[in-house]
């Protein structure tokens, strides 16, 4: 005996149309999140340049002019991986991926107002090793519901890793 499947979902529960609505929406968090780091960073912050520009560096920095174009790639990059979990609407372990992604998306959106914002290299420091490990954790969570998305965020771990030893270089030039 057949039985007939509904032609809005797959067998294993996703959306068979994709709703660029939701895509969007996914999206748009993720730059919302770049957004408001950008507000404290020095391209937009008086006080904030003037503060990093007093930093010292490591030789290896990349220059700064960098960082813009690496993270909206790497926000529309989590918000598609978001998404892409999402349309897996009755995996058991959906849930708790997405929760592991908003978490690390607001770890994410607290590193530049503690970093640029407060001036406190140390706390930032704290945030984005902490945001690196919810990254590892969001991808172990998203491996279980759709490989694809666990690998879409690779990425953005080695950059925050990257971030991560640049944060600790300044942390240790600048005590």
């Amino acid at each position: 005996m057949r039985i007939p499947i509904d032609s809005s979902t797959s067998y294993r529960g996703r959306n068979s149309r994709p709703n660029w609505l939701i895509l969007g929406a996914f999206i748009g968090s993720a730059l919302a999140a770049g957004a408001l780091n950008t507000v404290f960073s020095p391209r937009m912050s008086a006080a904030a340049n003037h503060w990093y520009a007093m930093l010292a560096k490591p030789v290896w920095a990349p220059p700064s002019h960098w960082f813009a174009p690496i993270w909206i790639v790497l926000y529309v990059s989590m918000g598609t991986s978001a998404w892409l979990i999402w349309r897996e609407r009755y995996h058991r372990g959906r849930s708790a991926a997405l929760a592991a992604y908003a978490i690390q998306l607001l770890l994410n959106a607290a590193w530049a107002p503690l970093f640029f914002g407060a001036g406190n290299i140390g706390a930032g420091l704290f945030v984005i090793v902490t945001l690196w490990l919810s990254i590892a954790w969001t991808i172990r969570e998203f491996s279980a519901v759709r490989a694809a998305a666990a690998w879409m965020l690779t990425p953005y771990l080695i950059w925050v890793g990257f971030a991560s030893a640049l944060n600790l270089a300044i942390w240790k030039l600048n005590q």
